[in-house]
């Protein structure tokens, strides 16, 4: 596969010992999806039908495997042990620009990679954000996420009345998008309650899914009121 076709976001976490972990995302440039690399092991709870998403379009005889879980196999397994309050320095690169995160807890750090990964997984729910996986703005607070959100939405309006589809101006989509974004990050941390797996990640889970929901809050009326003053340039 040629360079030009695949991009790289790297989460590289330098550890107080010395020691440090690079995670390469690998995606394909033309569609923003995961390369996800062949694996002689898949652990048990990775199999789709094992605490399945409530609202899970997949079949099992299609796809023996949740995408998800797959794509969260290596940072589930290399923080087996980790507890949330252990700090390290955090440096991402999107080839766009390099951001280092002074030492952080490791749980938002380790949300914001696992928010990479399951944009970008193949899963038909999370589908609906990946635009926004294609120009990652690393730890991002609300009222970014929200108008990257905002703004991916209204492009996507676009296309969809490009193709002679019906379209959404009140962004009330939007808000279902992420409330079924919110239901798969409470159904999906279930298949982690019996495993072993790190406090820190979990932590990490249970962040994204606060984040999700504050993002459904904020999309409002009020909110574009807000947004709307920005835009008076192109009022004349």
């Amino acid at each position: 596969m040629s360079d030009e076709s695949v991009f790289t976001l790297t989460y590289q976490f330098d550890f107080p010992d010395g020691s440090s972990k690079v995670f390469d995302v690998q995606l394909l440039r033309k569609n923003c999806s995961l390369i996800q690399p062949s694996r002689d092991y898949y652990p048990e709870w990775t199999r789709l039908e094992y605490r399945k998403c409530r609202h899970c379009p997949l079949s099992a005889t299609e796809h023996p495997r949740c995408p998800v879980a797959v794509s969260l196999i290596d940072v589930v397994e290399f923080f087996q042990d980790a507890q949330s309050v252990e700090e390290a320095v955090v440096t991402v690169n999107t080839r766009q620009r390099l951001t280092e995160r002074g030492k952080t807890a490791l749980y938002p750090a380790i949300s914001s990679i696992i928010g990479i990964y399951m944009v970008t997984s193949g899963c038909p729910v999370m589908d609906k954000l990946r635009p926004m996986a294609r120009f990652h703005l690393p730890f991002a607070n609300t009222e970014e996420t929200v108008y990257r959100a905002l703004s991916m939405y209204a492009l996507a309006q676009y296309f969809r009345q490009k193709r002679g589809l019906s379209v959404d101006l009140d962004f009330s989509g939007l808000q279902k998008i992420y409330q079924d974004v919110n239901r798969l990050n409470i159904d999906f941390s279930r298949r982690f309650r019996t495993e072993s797996i790190s406090e820190a990640t979990m932590n990490a889970l249970t962040s994204l899914d606060c984040f999700a929901q504050i993002i459904d809050f904020s999309i409002s009326e009020e909110m574009l009121e807000e947004i709307e003053v920005l835009f008076e340039g192109y009022m004349d």
